[in-house]
């Protein structure tokens, strides 16, 4: 019945607000070669899931730090003819070869071949262009096979990743297409990958099946022998899209779509948000508002990372029961930090360099899309027969269980690797809805993904329309472990962050973090508003 309920919900829920369609379409990405690809081809007569694909494969061309075909992610949709929302996992998983991650107690997760979980973002742009877009794979792949060939610009951003990230570029063919002999190469210089080309023209005349199973296939698994890679043409016969139900809650009088695992970004703010369900946040003080907010995503990460990860592997707790989350309620002191060391057992008995955008059709139809390959230029490693740059996204499960992953996340056995398993992941392209408005939002940021959506969602539900300040407002984050709030320079005023201190909070200031893309459509007037994060280099377009 409570299945049913949901389901009913969800799909009287757009009906129920919406009255007048978008004035226009409108595209929100992280690099200008993305957005106008998405913008071109909802001007030559495609959807908004055709620019969702036009868009992914450009990105994970102009924007390798991020993403690409080596990659996953996931991507939310509404299909405003079906009146249906629905998430299409593109999540990579484990080979087989990783058996149960022993072999990362001498390989590295983070870098080199072994690291790379089997991609399945192309499986999911696939599904896209032949399920709900209007156009074919050649018109949605033009742009980012022209980018491939003739090469983009590099970016103040890219030099940044790349000299972060040269000495695994330099260890392998990676070096001869990111890199100048061996330097991070001059801003204004083009990177071509005349490989990547070959493979999207494949990629183009016979869909996913190539990657998967074909001329693609052979040539990335014969790389994979050869250079120590995990990923069989096993692996690559077994993968699947898979299309989830949503995450789906209400927060006073506001409706909440997000992703689903193997995300956590759906349950952890639904349970941050559950917890502080009967607190008027509007009407506290700035200090018990932001103390309350802390300590709320304190216990969401607790139960993320103890207790999710891939639930076609795992049994999942009800992490979102009303009287559980009550119960968790009570154990937040409004005088005092509880240290996280101190919160009881759990009352049910039992990135950084990733990309996001946003995109809206005069139709109606949406789309939230967070792709990954985890690190900066992911594992490093490029395969030199397909030209295809692999994640590392085997870090993201709990490889050594206890101890913490790139991100400083400190994760469960139900997390842990399996072969054919997809990781835990934190990205959460996310929908929010009230009676009139509707807010399309997603980061990028490792495990601070989700306490940005979740303060970019407050933000949104205290009115208005600046989308603009809402994503460009300085950030702060909690998770659980390690036991300090992370934030930016200009999170809290010094009034703010002395009253915290002295209730006990620890503070720990870090450079910028995330690149937010968001759009909110006014369902009364047609209006839309959209805007990119200023600590990135995106831009946001629309088109009449």
């Amino acid at each position: 019945m409570k299945t049913l309920i949901i389901i009913l919900i969800l799909a009287c829920s757009q009906a129920a607000y919406a009255t007048t369609l978008p004035k226009q379409n409108m595209v929100a990405s992280a690099h200008p070669l993305a957005t106008q690809a998405g913008i071109d081809i909802l001007k030559q007569g495609g959807n908004a899931f055709d620019a969702a694909a036009a868009l992914a494969l450009t990105i994970g061309v102009a924007e390798p730090t991020g993403s690409g075909i080596g990659g996953g992610g996931f991507f939310l949709l509404y299909i405003a003819k079906e009146n249906r929302y629905v998430m299409l996992d593109a999540r990579e998983m484990s080979p087989t070869l990783a058996g149960n991650g022993e072999i990362y107690k001498i390989q590295s997760s983070i870098n080199g071949p072994q690291s790379a979980g089997v991609p399945g973002l192309i499986a999911g742009i696939d599904r896209l262009i032949t399920t709900y877009g209007n156009l074919d794979r050649k018109r949605d792949a033009e742009a980012a096979i022209h980018i491939a060939k003739h090469g983009f610009k590099v970016s103040k951003h890219y030099q940044r990743v790349a000299l972060w990230r040269k000495d695994v570029l330099e260890t392998n063919a990676a070096k001869n297409i990111f890199l100048h002999q061996s330097k991070v190469p001059n801003i204004g210089n083009l990177i071509q990958q005349p490989e990547l080309a070959s493979t999207l023209e494949r990629f183009t005349q016979h869909g996913a099946d190539d990657f998967y199973r074909g001329e693609t296939a052979k040539r990335l698994v014969a790389d994979m022998k050869k250079d120590g890679g995990l990923i069989r043409l096993d692996d690559l016969k077994a993968y699947r899209v898979i299309e989830r139900e949503p995450v789906h809650f209400q927060y006073q009088g506001f409706q909440w779509i997000s992703a689903a695992l193997p995300s956590s970004g759906g349950i952890t703010l639904a349970e941050t948000l559950g917890i502080l369900k009967n607190d008027k946040l509007n009407k506290l003080s700035e200090e018990a508002r932001t103390h309350l907010i802390i300590e709320a995503m304190k216990l969401a990460y607790k139960d993320r990372n103890q207790y999710l990860g891939d639930r076609d592997f795992v049994a999942i707790p009800d992490l979102r029961n009303e009287k559980r989350l009550q119960k968790l309620r009570t154990q937040i002191s409004m005088k005092r930090v509880t240290p996280s060391s101190s919160f009881t057992a759990d009352p049910s008995g039992n990135g950084v360099d990733t990309t996001h955008f946003s995109i809206i059709d005069k139709e109606g139809n949406m789309v939230a899309a967070t792709l990954s390959i985890n690190y900066g230029f992911g594992s490093g490693y490029v395969s030199p027969r397909t030209g295809i740059l692999l994640n590392d996204e085997m870090d993201d499960f709990a490889t050594q269980v206890g101890k913490p992953n790139a991100y400083g996340l400190v994760q469960g056995k139900a997390n842990a690797v399996a072969p054919h398993k997809r990781m835990l992941s934190s990205m959460s392209p996310t929908f929010i809805l009230d009676k009139h408005r509707t807010f399309i939002v997603g980061t990028p940021g490792g495990s601070r993904i989700i306490s940005m959506v979740l303060l970019a969602g407050l933000e949104f539900m205290q009115g208005g329309s600046n989308v603009s300040a809402w994503i460009n407002k300085p950030r702060f984050h909690h998770q659980y472990l390690p036991d300090v709030v992370q934030h930016e320079q200009g999170a809290f005023t010094p009034k703010l962050l002395k009253q915290l201190q002295n209730k006990g909070h620890k503070f720990k200031e870090i450079r910028n973090y995330g690149n937010m893309h968001a759009i909110m459509w006014n369902t009364k007037t047609g209006q839309v508003i959209g805007a990119s994060d200023k600590r990135g280099e995106g831009i946001t377009l629309s088109t009449p």
